[in-house]
């Protein structure tokens, strides 16, 4: 049986104990092709997912699939299952922190949210990337604990037409990723950091209608099998959408 820490192939690679499956992304290209549009209040949650300009048409679009939650709730395992399954590229957000913030963590001292700004415009920045890369979509994980976190991650559709953004929320009680986490081997996220993540966590609201919440607690096999069902729903919707509109 696979667990949540089992090495995954994706598009022809097998991750490494660390979760890292590409090259060190240091430096993060900025979006040069993207057009920039008025950026709303984002507090209340409400974004829309399809910001299309392309000859004043429509079209079916790109997508974001952001894999959050806390630790040892699996991100990096169904994000990666995902990215194999969709044929997308796989962003693996650990990789992303600054040193410093790994220091910290390693250390057992809590990220502040001054320590997550920079993360996190770094991770929007590589997703529209990707796609400018010409990629149909991106797969990336992310804990993105509190609404303010995601909602940096949601002004991603102002910057660049036509793109969708979701966010696949992994829930399970602190005592499940407690014995999650403590069983892992080589992690700089001590076991003493779920905590403190639970307490900072701000689960999905209802209004957050672009996030998809999956049961953790579960085998991984019925996780997995569960998220990509329901990623394939909300494709198939947009694509039902999409061609009622061309209609």
């Amino acid at each position: 049986m696979l667990s949540y820490d089992t090495p995954v192939s994706v598009n022809g690679q097998t991750s490494s104990p660390s979760g890292s499956i590409s090259a060190s992304h240091q430096s993060v290209p900025s979006t040069q092709t993207s057009v920039r549009l008025p950026t709303p209040n984002l507090s209340n949650g409400s974004v829309s997912n399809s910001v299309a300009v392309s000859n004043g048409s429509q079209e079916m679009g790109h997508h974001i699939w952001l894999v959050t939650g806390p630790a040892g709730c699996g991100k990096s395992t169904v994000a990666k299952y995902l990215s194999n399954a969709l044929q997308l590229p796989y962003i693996e957000g650990d990789e992303y922190h600054p040193q410093a913030n790994i220091d910290k963590m390693s250390a057992g001292i809590p990220l502040t949210d001054a320590d997550r700004w920079d993360w996190l415009t770094a991770l929007r920045e590589a997703a529209i990337h990707e796609l400018d890369r010409g990629n149909d979509g991106v797969v990336l994980t992310c804990s993105a604990l509190k609404r303010k976190y995601r909602d940096v991650i949601r002004v991603a559709p102002y910057f660049t037409p036509n793109l969708y953004l979701h966010f696949i929320y992994l829930d399970a009680p602190e005592e499940l990723l407690l014995q999650r986490v403590l069983a892992r081997k080589n992690h700089y996220m001590g076991a003493n950091m779920v905590h403190s993540q639970f307490e900072v966590l701000e689960r999905p609201r209802a209004d957050e209608t672009d996030v998809i919440t999956i049961d953790v607690s579960r085998p991984v096999e019925e996780v997995m099998a569960d998220a990509l069902k329901r990623v394939r729903q909300v494709m198939d919707g947009i694509k039902a959408d999409s061609q009622e509109s061309a209609a």
